[in-house]
């Protein structure tokens, strides 16, 4: 088949992996419905374009927490990638760093924060679940820095694992030959299989429910990376985000895998950026497929984006080459979408650039 969008890996990858696997990488909460309007969200944004504008040279490149990137589009925190290929995190790193842009690792995942950055060299954030055991989490956190990781993307819509109930049919376990390599040396790199998912049942053993505001502070005193908070759907959290001191924002609703019927990312981007006045810089993350959907972000006040599920999907079905190609494509179709609708670079463009439904309402209601 040939690959002419990122949409396209998705079809090779159900061809290729387990059905296991590939569940585990698709599949939402539930009924899915978050998981259908993360995408049909964006398809509701308008633009609206401006004409004659020499396009001649367009720079997609832009800074996030004073680092240079290649361009706003950066790789979000996916967990297990070796179920998706033998190479796993390797070689999303290594076409992560090729491509001039950010990485984020998972705490699950199945190469360690060491052997990732020993790929050479590149920008990458640690995402960071909190278990029960500090310690755990304090040792982590030292290894990432050590390993020469930039930021924390502390997750925060987790303190319990959403019902995804591919999983529980499915039965999913990450499977005997791998490990999550973070916790190995823990004893807490194993998955056992359960009845259900053996996921949720980790999760339900390991993560700390009671995480709240103050932990945010507590990992604060224990490093000096910057920390940004990813799972922000509301202005009162963004608020209270602001207060707490992070450095920066994801609004994600983690793929459409934990709390079923929130709005899409995009639908909730504007509010968070509104809330945050500034202060802080704002992400998404969920339902980027097109550079068009880039460019709607980014008008609404996103400072950058994150994919998730175009990685692991392209990497099942041509290792890094395909994690390279994923990439490229999103950055060729962000250009031209700049080109079309005549922005030179990314600071051009803002909120006159699209139109939401409820602009559209706004103006028949004037009418």
């Amino acid at each position: 088949m040939e690959i002419v969008n990122v949409s396209d890996y998705e079809v090779v990858a159900k061809q290729k992996l387990p059905k296991m696997v590939f569940d585990y990488y698709a599949s939402g909460a539930e009924d899915q419905w978050t998981l259908h309007e993360n995408r049909k969200a964006f398809e509701r944004i308008r633009f609206r374009p401006r004409i004659l504008i020499d396009v001649t040279k367009v720079d997609l490149s832009t800074t996030v927490l004073g680092f240079k990137i290649s361009m706003p589009i950066m790789i979000a925190p996916t967990a297990m990638q070796k179920m998706a290929h033998p190479e796993g995190e390797f070689a999303t790193a290594r076409a992560s760093s090729a491509a001039g842009t950010i990485m984020t690792l998972s705490s699950w995942a199945t190469s360690s924060v060491e052997e990732v950055a020993s790929t050479g060299p590149g920008i990458r954030f640690f995402q960071l679940y909190v278990y029960k055991n500090r310690h755990v989490v304090e040792q982590l956190v030292r290894r990432a820095e050590r390993a020469g990781f930039k930021a924390i993307a502390l997750t925060v819509d987790t303190p319990r694992l959403g019902r995804r109930e591919a999983d529980i049919k499915n039965r999913f376990s990450l499977p005997p030959y791998l490990t999550l390599k973070n916790f190995e040396g823990l004893d807490l790199g194993k998955m056992e299989k359960t009845a259900d998912s053996g996921l949720a049942s980790y999760v339900a053993g390991q993560i700390d429910r009671s995480l709240s505001w103050k932990d945010v502070k507590w990992l604060q005193t224990i490093t000096n990376l910057p920390i940004l908070v990813k799972g922000v759907m509301t202005a009162e959290d963004t608020r209270l985000a602001v207060q707490a001191g992070v450095q920066g924002i994801i609004v994600s609703n983690h793929g459409a895998r934990q709390l079923d019927y929130v709005p899409a990312t995009i639908s909730s981007l504007e509010e968070v950026v509104k809330a945050a006045q500034g202060r802080v810089p704002v992400f998404l993350d969920g339902g980027v497929r097109r550079g068009t959907d880039v460019f709607k972000a980014l008008a609404l006040g996103a400072s950058g984006i994150f994919i998730g599920r175009p990685v692991v999907f392209s990497l099942a079905a041509e290792g890094e080459a395909g994690v390279r190609n994923v990439l490229q494509m999103l950055r060729d179709e962000f250009e031209l979408t700049m080109a079309l609708a005549g922005c030179c670079s990314v600071k051009e463009i803002n909120r006159n650039y699209i139109q939401t439904e409820a602009d559209m309402i706004r103006s028949i209601s004037r009418l």
